[in-house]
């Protein structure tokens, strides 16, 4: 059986909504330090709160998102062929905020590849508090107030030799009953290959290291088991790829410090992922080794829809908008009944680490 996720629907608003939120006056002239004429479109938060509030951190993570998001968008149109380039869709959610949704489909390199920055606002739902809660989050309330602000991304390549590449970036702020303001930021990367070719994931897994190791040389190891950990289709009993890092509720140091630590991840996915698409995206390969791709795809949505964080916050989330949420999901994907891998195949080789995660590095 294949399924074909076709995510219609994603570009067309794009040219509406992008000349609406072009129409600003002088006074909303962006300084040096604010510039965001080479963003995919105009921010979500309009510019007189950018400049007015340029040192708040809820800005400062939205600029960041929006650079990340044009950077790789334009890092991955570099490997594509010249005549497709990323749709890009701006938009508004009716309870506060929007976001910002890139997406190719169909290309030569890329199958589907997503970028979406969503920076959005209003009440977080009793659904929404309780799943927090259940993370370890003493919060005071039962409706509260709340800001988020992420950059969330998900790379399916055509070639089945190019690995799936995934990561998110995120900042919370939830104000209590009492007044009282919590943070925190969240985020990973990590990497799903339809092959196994060790010397790519242990360049994947060098990169990310190097951004931790700029911060705390304890960060990699601990995030690295988190994302192990994380991202386990328990009801398969195997992870959903090699790993990468993933982290969660951090508030570890000052704000800033956190801040920049988030921002050291996420420079880090261009040179982490962008090398490998280069050596891999013209490689042969067969109908089999495609059949198995869009196996490895099944088990991909099975994780996304069944256990992901951040797809179940997503649809908790009043005026929630469903293309963007589902955005991760490929295009096709396949399943076969009880199907399992012949031993001494590449496929098995694949199968036996998702089953016994390792150290890379």
């Amino acid at each position: 059986m294949i399924v074909r996720f076709a995510g219609l629907g994603l570009g067309a608003a794009t040219l509406t909504t992008v000349a609406a939120a072009s129409g600003n006056t002088n006074a909303d002239v962006l300084p040096p330090s604010l510039d965001v004429s080479s963003f995919m479109a105009e921010p979500v938060t309009p510019r007189s709160t950018l400049i007015k509030d340029k040192d708040d951190m809820k800005v400062k993570m939205e600029m960041l998102i929006m650079k990340i998001q044009t950077d790789f968008c334009r890092a991955l149109e570099n490997e594509e062929d010249p005549s497709k380039k990323f749709i890009v869709d701006r938009w508004t959610r009716a309870e506060g905020g929007g976001g910002v949704t890139c997406v190719i489909q169909n290309g030569k390199t890329f199958e589907k590849a997503g970028v979406n920055v969503s920076v959005v606002h209003g009440i977080l739902p009793v659904d929404a508090v309780r799943q927090m809660k259940a993370r370890g989050k003493e919060l005071i309330g039962k409706e509260l107030p709340f800001f988020a602000a992420g950059i969330s991304s998900v790379i399916h390549p055509s070639n089945p030799h190019v690995p799936t590449v995934h990561f998110n970036y995120r900042y919370f702020e939830v104000t209590q009953e009492n007044g009282e303001k919590m943070w925190w930021f969240g985020g990973g990367t990590d990497l799903t290959p339809y092959y196994l070719v060790e010397e790519d994931v242990r360049h994947f897994h060098s990169t990310l290291k190097k951004a931790c190791d700029l911060h705390d040389a304890g960060y990699y190891p601990k995030f690295k088991k988190w994302c192990d950990e994380y991202f386990l289709v328990s009801h398969r009993n195997e992870s959903r790829g090699v790993g990468g890092i993933f982290f969660d509720d951090f508030e570890m140091h000052s704000q800033e410090d956190s801040f920049k630590f988030v921002k050291s991840c996420a420079e880090s996915v261009i040179p982490s992922y962008v090398p490998l698409v280069k050596q891999h995206r013209n490689d042969p390969f067969t109908s089999a080794e495609r059949d198995w791709q869009l196996l490895r795809r099944g088990r991909y949505v099975e994780f996304n829809l069944v256990y992901d964080r951040g797809t179940k916050f997503g649809l908790y989330t009043p005026g929630a908008r469903i293309e963007s949420i589902l955005m991760s999901l490929p295009v096709y994907a396949k399943w076969e009944y009880m199907h399992s891998p012949s031993d001494g195949t590449p496929e098995a080789k694949l199968t036996e680490i998702l089953r016994n995660p390792k150290e890379w590095i």
